[in-house]
């Protein structure tokens, strides 16, 4: 049985306020649910679908389904964690994600979820798109090679900077992070390296210039502990406001 704000997950009762997505009320409640895509800060959009979960047997994102009362959600089972672990295969195989000689190895959230995930194969024959880097910029270099389409930046630039740096062009397997400039180039934009959407990126696509590996490598966010855990930390406790 589950009280008038309550929902179960696998089993146990978790409280849930008005406006909360089943992902929020789990991570405000110090229940886990695997993710990528999702901010905080940000209203979701379920583009990455690693949080999927089963409600009342029916498979959906989680940070995009509203909680409700009574609800019964499954998430860790042996079938969804296969399904999130081949999702982010499918991510690493995709771009070109090079791990032990990446600046953001053990800050990056793609890196992070595949071990918490225990992902150990590739799973997928890798695609090694052709995509550039962008270093025209005096204190920002983009790596496009590692972007996985979250879209954080696009929406931290538009919602928070009030800039429109950055957008998503192409379809299908041609959809790519694009810089809303003529020429193409950061450089030719107003982004300044305080802005909101230099800070979101959860992989490594935007890098600050002559700073990389200032903290070496065992010191970082994911060395310390893994990303379930910096997950609950992080989480609101109580409804905040969401851009």
């Amino acid at each position: 049985m589950t009280g008038p704000d309550t929902f179960l997950l696998d089993g146990e009762e978790v409280p849930f306020e008005p406006g909360q997505s089943v992902l929020q009320a789990a991570l405000a409640a110090g229940r886990y649910i695997p993710h990528l895509c999702y901010h905080p800060e940000f209203t979701s959009h379920g583009s990455c679908k690693v949080c999927t979960c089963k409600v009342n047997g029916r498979t959906v994102a989680s940070c995009t389904t509203p909680a409700e009362a009574a609800i019964e959600v499954e998430s860790e089972t042996g079938e969804l964690n296969e399904l999130r672990r081949t999702l982010v295969q499918m991510l690493f195989a995709e771009g070109n994600h090079f791990c032990p000689s990446c600046e953001k190895s053990g800050n990056c959230g793609l890196q992070a979820l595949g071990y918490d995930l225990g992902v150990m194969t590739a799973g997928f024959r890798h695609l090694f798109p052709e995509r550039p880097v962008d270093a025209s910029h005096p204190e920002l270099w983009l790596d496009f090679n590692r972007c996985i389409l979250c879209e954080l930046c696009v929406r931290a630039s538009r919602d928070v900077d009030g800039k429109n740096v950055f957008s998503l062009g192409g379809r299908g397997l041609g959809k790519h992070l694009i810089v809303n400039a003529e020429s193409g180039r950061l450089a030719d934009t107003d982004a300044a390296i305080d802005d909101k959407a230099m800070s979101v990126c959860p992989v490594g696509v935007i890098l600050r210039k002559r700073e990389g590996f200032a903290v070496p490598i065992g010191w970082r966010r994911y060395d310390s502990s893994p990303i379930s855990a910096q997950a609950l930390q992080d989480a609101p406790r109580g409804t905040e406001k969401r851009r």
